[in-house]
């Protein structure tokens, strides 16, 4: 028998978003909701199964791991690449890795969602009505304010336009934009310093690489407005997170919306959690049904060709 296990299924939703029974033959699915940071943990639980889905890069697979399970054919991960697998040790070990596509619209929308969470005080609110209060903060407007976007790929373009829409004035940045791509998006591009110490609303979208890890840090922080809201639906790292708690804390930026951090789930005592000023959201960019529905029936169809022996969506070694 076949047997299948799907990673960080926290939603327990994997076998509602496709028709597993596709599968040729007989397979076991296992899916886990719970996730498991040590290596020793996740090699005894994934010790056995021929086949793994990984739900983006929450589960790292580096050769360490992929060494200690030998019965291992086929590792699928949600999405075209995974930065946390070691794809050249997975060819190494006899191990085919394959991803999916995916549904653009998920994570520009959680940034707006952030975004005028943070500016509206909304979680602040919320608390108080339900409290039995009323009115407690004072909102900031969007409209003729300046929204900066970090990274004006396919995302960051997407996050633009809805600026637009508010009325913004939209400037970017990122390390190859040009004028004109700037231009084509409707939008200005601007050095990084301008952008920072301009922007009533700084908005990362960049993939994390070792250029950006930490691209927004002390010194960066220090450029911004104090009334200034940062907003990260990227990847954790990208973001100083001590330095964004420290500023924070001693309220030298007006405010932060979260998806992501530096380890995920975040910790229990991550200092983040007792930030004020704050919307923290638990990495959800990317999980919508639509979304789901793309992730899952892929999956299923790697699978199902590899079993054919003409797998898809291979992801090769560098």
């Amino acid at each position: 028998m076949l047997r299948i296990a799907v990673l960080d299924d926290f939603q327990a939703v994997a076998a509602d978003f496709a028709d597993w029974s596709r599968l040729p033959g007989e397979a076991e699915v296992v899916g886990f909701a719970d996730h498991l940071d040590d290596e020793d943990a996740v090699a005894a639980r994934l010790a056995g199964f021929d086949v793994v889905v990984a739900m983006r890069e929450r589960t790292p697979f580096p050769r360490s791991l992929l060494e200690r399970l030998p019965e291992l054919r086929l590792l699928v991960t949600t999405g075209a690449r995974n930065a946390a697998i070691d794809v050249a040790a997975a060819a190494d070990c006899g191990v085919t890795v394959c991803g999916t596509g995916a549904h653009p619209t998920g994570p520009v929308e959680l940034t707006w969602a952030l975004i005028l969470a943070v500016a509206r005080h909304v979680p602040t609110e919320d608390a108080g009505v339900r409290a039995g209060g009323w009115q407690r903060t004072v909102g900031t407007d969007l409209a003729g304010a300046t929204l900066g976007v970090v990274g004006l790929g396919r995302l960051g373009t997407r996050v633009a336009r809805i600026g637009q829409a508010f009325g913004m004035d939209v400037v970017a940045w990122s390390h190859n934009l040009t004028d004109e791509r700037a231009a084509e998006a409707g939008v200005r591009r601007v050095e990084r310093d301008e952008l920072l110490a301009t922007a009533d609303v700084v908005t990362l979208h960049l993939v994390l690489s070792e250029r950006t890890r930490g691209l927004v840090g002390r010194d960066e922080l220090a450029r911004m407005k104090p009334t200034a809201i940062l907003v990260n639906t990227s990847r954790g790292p990208i973001v100083d997170e001590a330095a964004l708690v420290e500023a924070l804390h001693e309220g030298r930026i007006g405010g932060a919306g979260l998806d992501v951090y530096d380890r995920e789930p975040l910790p229990v005592d991550s200092p983040l959690r007792n930030a004020q000023r704050t919307v923290l959201t638990p990495h959800l960019g990317y999980v919508t049904r639509d979304t789901y529905t793309v992730f899952y029936r892929e999956v299923v169809e790697d699978v199902a060709a590899f079993l054919r022996g003409e797998p898809v969506r291979v992801i090769a070694p560098a």
